[in-house]
């Protein structure tokens, strides 16, 4: 009898409660492996400014969601390579995006590498049927490639621009995106998102930036 077998018999012999604890385990397992990938819709929603409703009382005007300085900064970095940015003016996109609508997006490179490979697909996939929906069509956006803190200063900012690259060419190449309303910018392991694990996998992620969308308290 094989060993395959024995175990089978073993399971089989099993009490009720050890067979309970053995299904809740592999049921958690399933979960894990079989997580939700983050949707277009999800983006859409986390990206796209909600409608002004209407109020009862009066409250002062909006202010306009990009300001005439931001927005001439912007023009004078649209269609730039990452490479080119100079660390004043990656502080500068980092100072404007604060205030504006963003979200992470995990998009599993391999190691070293800013190849849009299989496991980088689905969330590359849902970014950019996002961005070509008409809620955000013709928006001005940034790319922002982040990395863990394994490694120097120099690897990792290298390795957020290819990244941060690469997902501008394949949004323009596949959903046709204009290159004008892309921003492409890499900041290597100087914003982590988990402070206390720097080498947690969230820290891995391209943050998508509606440059034109306030955040506004309660959207």
């Amino acid at each position: 009898m094989s060993r395959r077998d024995d175990a089978r018999r073993g399971l089989a012999c099993a009490p009720p409660s050890m067979l309970m604890v053995v299904t809740a385990l592999l049921l958690a397992s399933a979960r894990v492996v079989a997580a939700d990938p983050i949707s277009a819709e999800q983006i859409i929603n986390a990206l796209a400014p909600k409608p002004v409703t209407r109020s009862l009382t009066l409250s002062p005007p909006q202010a306009p969601a990009m300001s005439p300085e931001e927005a001439k900064f912007l023009d004078a970095v649209r269609n730039r390579p990452t490479r080119s940015l100079t660390l004043d003016e990656r502080q500068e996109l980092a100072t404007i995006a604060k205030d504006k609508l963003s979200i992470d997006i995990d998009i599993d490179f391999d190691y070293n590498s800013a190849q849009i490979g299989a496991t980088a697909t689905p969330g590359i996939t849902a970014l950019g049927k996002a961005l070509s929906s008409p809620q955000l069509a013709n928006g001005t956006f940034m790319l922002a490639g982040h990395t863990d803190g394994k490694g120097s200063d120099a690897f990792n900012q290298d390795l957020s621009e290819r990244r941060a690259d690469a997902v501008k060419r394949y949004l323009i190449a596949r959903y046709k995106l204009p290159a004008n309303n892309l921003i492409a910018v890499g900041y290597g392991k100087s914003m982590l998102k988990n402070k206390d694990n720097p080498l947690a996998p969230e820290n891995r992620r391209v943050q998508v930036v509606n440059m034109a969308a306030k955040n506004v308290a309660g959207q």
